[in-house]
């Protein structure tokens, strides 16, 4: 007989009487009941020696600049990227602090998303219905949620500007709304696509129906975002009071002559310690991205040290480090810290939590939810990383003026990628980027989108 055929017990009355009269012997229960129910239980659980142990000093620092809030949308992966070229932009023009307008990327991100979706409604008209593959793509047709590549894939194709030149709006910072209509309409053109292939009309049919619906999303972006520019005068005056002007220039020119990060140098690392997936290994993830044509997601699986030796050179180099984590695990918001020692739970509860990084990942537990910028690390004088310094998108509010620390303890365990220039990889991992990657499902845990919004923590 198979398990699932062997009937399954209920719970019974002398079960419950047990577990009433364990709970009963034990005086630390009711003190943690009395504590629990009138308490938050993270203040409960919140161990102070963690809290007082960690410093805002550390031994290697990048330069940033102010914080910036992503407010109620989960563009993090969007600010994380712009905050890579906003430091070096805002040295070329002498400025002594300047921002970059997330609200121009979220406009494309969100058309190119609306495409990319339909695109794979189309890909995929021979799938059942009430399938896993189309029940996936209909579950979330048009979040804010990220990538790096899918950043990448961004800038390239539409450049960059000025936050004064396309500034946020009321529905940048709080897209719940503006996501809730559009994902409507994309899924009543799922329904509609289907619907008119099981009625056998053409596939380029199909796709002229598709660019009159991008053509009602791209409205209603417009209504919700503003149109952002084709090209804009650009004028500024420096932290020495100089007057500048470039005169007319589009994004891309913008891009071309005040940012210097090269792309084409950067690629991500992950660290993903499944059994089913192996290091020094290339991956992508199927149905996963936001530009047609652009590039596809790459991930070098690489053991933690490999990874983590390629971000302190970076930073020593001065240079931030893009990275993806998830952030609600052993998190304090308002002191700013990450600490896998944050929370006595085992105290509070009288029971261990055991599951190991592999085992959160395997088991639904942990996925990436966010993505930052590590601006410092401070290093023990053998040169081992104690803990880093992180740059957030969620406002000044929080931390050290929106700077947060995390432990390297915390590091290990929560930390799942990070883009790092190609140069400070061997040249084994080199050649692994070129290779064909490893295609994983949709749902893979690597396939989850940082998108945590200032609301998190």
């Amino acid at each position: 007989m198979k398990v699932k055929d062997i009937p399954s017990p209920e719970v019974r009355a002398d079960d419950i009487a047990q577990f009433q009269s364990a709970f009963g012997e034990d005086p630390r229960n009711r003190m943690a009941l009395n504590a629990v129910t009138k308490t938050p239980v993270n203040a409960v659980a919140m161990n102070r020696s963690a809290v007082v142990r960690n410093n805002h000093t550390f031994s290697h620092t990048v330069k940033a600049g102010a914080s910036t809030a992503q407010n109620q949308s989960g563009r993090c992966w969007m600010f994380a990227g712009l905050n890579l070229f906003r430091v070096a932009a805002a040295q070329q023009m002498n400025l002594e602090d300047f921002e970059l307008s997330q609200n121009y990327l979220m406009f494309w991100d969100k058309l190119e998303k609306s495409n990319y979706f339909l695109e794979n409604i189309l890909r995929t008209l021979d799938e059942p219905g009430d399938g896993r593959l189309v029940a996936w793509l209909m579950s979330s047709p048009l979040q804010d949620g990220g990538q790096w590549d899918m950043f990448v894939n961004l800038v390239k194709k539409y450049g960059v500007v000025p936050k004064e030149v396309m500034p946020e709006t009321e529905s940048s910072s709080s897209s719940r709304l503006m996501n809730e209509r559009i994902t409507c309409k994309l899924r009543e053109y799922a329904a509609r696509l289907r619907q008119a292939s099981e009625q056998g009309t053409a596939l380029e049919v199909l796709r002229a129906r598709k660019t009159e619906m991008l053509e009602e999303v791209y409205r209603m972006l417009a209504i919700h975002l503003g149109e952002p520019p084709q090209e804009f005068l650009w004028q500024w005056r420096d932290k020495d009071k100089e007057f500048h002007r470039d005169g007319i220039l589009t994004p891309h020119e913008f891009m071309a002559k005040h940012i210097s990060t090269e792309l084409e140098a950067m690629a991500c690392l992950i660290h993903c310690p499944q059994a089913a997936k192996t290091y020094n290994t290339l991956y992508t993830v199927e149905y996963l991205g936001n530009v047609v044509g652009g590039e596809i997601i790459r991930y070098l699986n690489v053991e933690m040290e490999v990874l983590k030796a390629a971000t302190v050179a970076m930073i020593k180099d001065g240079k931030p480090v893009w990275f993806g984590c998830d952030v609600g695990k052993m998190f304090d918001r308002d002191l700013g810290l990450m600490d896998t020692e944050l929370y006595d739970y085992a105290a509070l509860y009288g029971t261990d939590f055991g599951m190991n990084k592999a085992e959160r990942l395997d088991y639904g537990q942990s996925v990436m939810t966010h993505a930052m910028v590590l601006t410092g690390v401070d290093l023990d004088d053998q040169g081992r990383p104690r803990k880093w310094r992180v740059e957030n998108s969620w406002g000044d509010k929080n931390g050290d003026k929106g700077f947060m620390v995390m432990t390297d303890a915390w590091f290990d365990e929560y930390l799942y990628e990070v883009a790092v220039e190609k140069r400070y990889l061997t040249l084994e991992l080199l050649q692994i980027l070129e290779s064909e990657p490893v295609r994983l499902p949709p749902w893979d845990p690597m396939g989850s989108l940082a998108a945590a919004a200032a609301a998190a923590g």
